[in-house]
C-alpha cells in the first residue's frame, strides 16, 4: 500500500485528503443502498390502479404516512396488512408468479387469490372492511404497467351475489367471470371496459388476472367495489 502524500507541514496533501473523502462517500452510499428494498428490472410492473387493488390502495392511502397511529381506527385492513408485512405495499408492482401456464385455479388454493399464492402478501387475503371503490353495472378498469409489458389477456371476475368480503375468505367459487379481453400492446397504461348484469350491490370482490406477454407471468388482485 502506498504511504500518504505529506505537505511540508506533515499533513495529508489536499489531493490525498480529497481522494480520502470521496472513499468514505463512496462507500457511505453503498452501506445506504444495501439497506434499501430492491425492485429490480424483473420486478417492475404494475397493478389494477383503478378500481384499486388492496396492495396499492394502502400504499396510495397510507405510504407517506404509514407509522400514523390513526389508521389502525381510520383503514384496519391497511392496518393490519402494514403491520404483517409493509413489503406487501411497498412493492405493490410485483405480485407475480411465473410458470403457471394459464392454470390459474388448479395451483391456487381458495383462500389466497388476493395474494396471488404469495405467503408474503396473505394480509391481502383477510376478510374485513376493505375501503371500496364506487362503480357501477358499467365501468373501466385501467392497469398501469411500469414495464410495459402488454397483455396477452385479462380475465375479470365479480364475487357472487351473497359472498360477504368482510367474513368470507375468496375462493374459486365464489366468482362469476364477467369478462375476458384480448391482447394488449405493450403500454404503461392499459384500459378496458367492463359491462355486468347490473345485478350486483354493495360491497364485492373485483378479482383480476393478468398474463403478461413477455413472458409466462400471471398476476392476481383483489379490488375493493361497491356497486351502486
Amino acid at each position: 500500500m502506498p504511504s500518504p502524500t505529506l505537505d511540508q507541514t506533515g499533513r495529508r496533501s489536499r489531493p490525498a485528503a480529497r481522494r480520502q473523502s470521496l472513499r468514505a462517500l463512496v462507500l457511505l452510499f453503498a452501506l445506504v443502498a444495501g439497506m434499501l428494498p430492491f425492485t429490480g428490472a424483473a420486478q417492475a410492473h404494475g397493478t389494477i390502479i383503478n378500481p384499486a387493488s388492496r396492495a396499492y390502495q394502502c400504499w396510495q392511502a397510507w405510504g407517506h404516512q404509514h407509522m400514523n397511529p390513526a389508521m389502525q381506527q381510520q383503514d384496519p385492513m391497511c392496518y393490519q396488512a402494514f403491520q404483517a408485512n409493509p413489503d406487501t405495499m411497498w412493492n405493490w408492482m410485483s405480485a407475480l408468479r411465473d410458470g403457471l401456464g394459464g392454470q390459474f385455479q388448479a395451483r391456487t388454493p381458495d383462500g389466497q387469490l388476493c395474494s396471488n399464492g404469495l405467503s408474503r402478501n396473505n394480509s391481502l387475503n383477510r376478510p374485513g372492511a376493505w375501503k371500496t371503490t364506487n362503480v357501477n353495472r358499467n365501468f373501466t378498469v385501467h392497469l398501469y404497467d411500469q414495464a410495459s409489458h402488454g397483455a396477452d389477456y385479462f380475465r375479470v371476475y365479480v364475487s357472487k351475489n351473497g359472498f360477504n368480503p368482510a367474513t368470507q375468505t375468496l375462493g374459486w367459487g365464489n366468482l362469476d367471470l364477467v369478462a375476458t379481453t384480448g391482447r394488449y400492446a405493450p403500454s404503461q397504461n392499459i384500459s378496458f371496459n367492463v359491462s355486468t348484469s347490473g345485478n350486483y350491490r354493495g360491497h364485492h370482490v373485483l378479482f383480476v388476472i393478468w398474463q403478461a406477454s413477455h413472458l409466462d407471468q400471471a398476476y392476481m388482485w383483489c379490488s375493493d367495489v361497491n356497486f351502486v
